[in-house]
């Protein structure tokens, strides 16, 4: 899967690392760090931000606060021993336009990154991938206005084709769109893996069951590794 690793010098591009690259991982993590405004070094623990709707929320789960991908990050994070915290601010049902009335809300707690995951129910209901694309722009607005020195990650969708193709082919443009136009990195599908397979989803097809929500965790965290710790400085030659 694709990843947040390298920068140019208007955008985030997306390759493919294999596991045993840890130096290129680890040299790419400082400059994802700079163009996305998170400080090098910060006092204490700092904090990631689950901005979502009902997936980021865990709907569905036995035990969202347990299972759902955010709670399956922190995992990985506290396994790593990387000194941030994480907030899950997803709500059940929460579209762009509800997340723009709510995002100031959210900001009243510390917010050092925030991964923005909303759009899917946009697209369910029809909203225009214009509109949904002015609030995407207009939360990013707020997070900047209220944490400047916040980093921002958005979190693509996709809508089947059912939705009718040129409406689909719309939405899924939506999102590297605004990530490109706004300078965020981009996850492009939140549910890349998951989508569509039976297996790994409810009985509704759309929410990730356990087994989902433990692939959506590990495409999000291939995607924050490198923004959640800076890498040691390098070693000079005698």
């Amino acid at each position: 899967m694709a990843e947040v690793v390298g920068v140019m010098a208007n955008r985030i591009i997306w390759t493919h690392l294999r596991p045993n690259r840890k130096a290129r991982f680890a040299c790419l993590g400082a400059a994802v760090l700079v163009l996305l405004g998170i400080p090098l070094r910060a006092e204490g623990p700092r904090t990631v931000v689950f901005f979502g709707d009902s997936i980021t929320a865990g709907y569905g789960l036995a035990d969202p606060a347990e299972q759902a991908y955010p709670a399956l990050v922190a995992k990985r994070i506290a396994a790593a021993g990387i000194p941030w915290r994480v907030s899950n601010a997803g709500l059940s049902g929460e579209t762009t336009a509800g997340g723009l009335r709510r995002i100031d809300w959210v900001l009243r707690q510390p917010a050092d990154l925030v991964v923005l995951a909303l759009g899917g129910n946009d697209g369910l209901r029809g909203v225009p991938p214009p509109e949904t694309a002015a609030n995407l722009r207009g939360i990013i607005g707020r997070i900047r206005a209220r944490r400047p020195g916040a980093g921002i990650v958005l979190a693509g969708m996709l809508m089947p084709d059912s939705m009718g193709a040129d409406y689909a082919r719309q939405f899924a443009s939506v999102f590297g769109d605004v990530a490109r136009e706004e300078r965020v990195g981009l996850i492009p599908f939140l549910l890349e893996g998951v989508g569509g397979r039976p297996e790994l989803n409810q009985a509704d097809g759309i929410h990730p069951n356990a087994a989902g929500h433990a692939a959506v965790a590990e495409t999000v965290w291939r995607a924050l590794r490198p923004l959640l710790s800076p890498p040691a400085p390098p070693a000079h030659a005698p």
